[in-house]
């Protein structure tokens, strides 16, 4: 990656002109059997599409905060870079009475807490191959209806300033240039420094913890996570075969795999 990035978006981009086809996240859903390998270009194509949504239909702008109510999941990966793309702020579980747009989930007591937002609110099903809901929930904008007619590149209409508030999570707060220097610094300390290095993180994404090791620090050294929900309902013997298949070099519990 290059020295100069100081956002994520930054980071994407420089990874977009390097390497475009590599794999960048893979997802896994446990409880669903959900599989869905996402290549750097791919994952940016999503991220484009929902800066766009994000800056032109519901009219975000730098400075404004997002409530972000859903768990880690690829769908949750790609707002996050999107809102690094136009300059809002991401507040991971964050009060939707305080937030000017709210993105919630499918659970109930998240979409019953989104509806405190008097901003604009989305609802993400998070089905398979991001699959709409049968119906969209009331009183929030399906996602999976809204984002595929967005454009395929995106220019920010004001300049993103890497000192500004850029993420809230479990009360710390970090600037966008915070988030990259911390994601450089654990992907040394999580062994991502050989080409093509798969790190596999079932952590979730309520901690600094879990949003590094599931993308900012692969993103940040040019490497790639295998991205696990509900890996409780795994066996052991499924999780040995999991790493051989995707060729996972290390864990975020700091196991290396040989």
């Amino acid at each position: 990656m290059n020295a100069s990035d100081r956002t994520p978006a930054d980071l994407l981009r420089s990874a977009l002109a390097t390497d475009p086809a590599r794999p960048l996240v893979t997802f896994y859903d446990d409880a669903t059997g959900e599989r869905v390998e996402l290549s750097v270009a791919t994952f940016a194509n999503w991220v484009s599409k929902t800066a766009n949504l994000l800056q032109g239909d519901l009219a975000a702008a730098p400075g404004d905060r997002l409530a972000l109510l859903l768990p880690a999941h690829w769908q949750t990966a790609v707002w996050l870079l999107a809102c690094s793309s136009v300059g809002v702020c991401v507040e991971i579980g964050g009060d939707p009475a305080d937030a000017d747009v709210v993105v919630s989930g499918p659970a109930p007591d998240d979409l019953a807490a989104a509806r405190a937002c008097r901003g604009e609110r989305l609802a993400l099903a998070l089905r398979p191959l991001g699959g709409r809901f049968p119906q969209a929930p009331d009183g929030f904008a399906d996602y999976a209806v809204e984002v595929p007619g967005q454009g395929d590149r995106f220019a920010p209409f004001a300049p993103v300033d890497p000192d500004a508030p850029a993420l809230v999570v479990a009360g710390t707060e970090l600037t966008a240039a915070q988030i990259v220097g911390r994601a450089r610094e654990d992907a040394t300390a999580l062994g991502l420094k050989a080409p093509g290095a798969r790190l596999l993180s079932d952590r979730p994404y309520d901690s600094w913890d879990g949003l590094s090791a599931g993308l900012y620090a692969p993103l940040a050294a040019g490497s790639s996570v295998v991205l696990c929900r509900n890996m409780d309902q795994l066996s052991a013997e499924g999780l040995v075969k999991r790493i051989e298949s995707e060729r996972v070099t290390g864990t975020a519990d700091g196991d290396t795999v040989s």
